[in-house]
């Protein structure tokens, strides 16, 4: 279980698979000088409500890993992800679509050289 710190306040955790994914996504968009809203469901343990947060290139993001190794990437998620944090209602989870077989090439190093 990993863990995203939002300007030192806001604290979420989400599984480390996810948060790697929301790290390329939220990254790419922060590079590109592409503020944009992030909403969240909450824990039921704290209402079971939503949180929205704005991100922006001044905000301080803290991506917590609990695990040793970086999970591998499914692109087909990241495109899920990027589509939504660009639509006016920005950044929210979308299930994981399935990974794209293992005869098909790895877009991984692709992605990352054009993010």
């Amino acid at each position: 279980m990993g863990k995203l710190i939002y300007d030192g306040t806001v604290k979420v955790d989400f599984d480390d698979r996810t948060l790697a994914h929301l790290q390329l996504v939220i990254g790419t968009k922060l590079r590109r000088g592409e503020p944009f809203h992030f909403t969240w469901r909450d824990d039921a343990s704290i209402g079971d409500g939503r949180t929205t947060v704005w991100v922006h290139p001044r905000c301080s993001l803290v991506y917590k890993y609990y695990g040793s190794r970086m999970p591998r990437l499914n692109p087909a998620w990241i495109d899920a992800l990027a589509y939504t944090a660009n639509s006016p209602a920005g950044l929210h989870l979308v299930p994981e679509p399935v990974p794209p077989a293992a005869h098909e090439p790895d877009h991984e190093a692709e992605r990352d050289l054009i993010a």
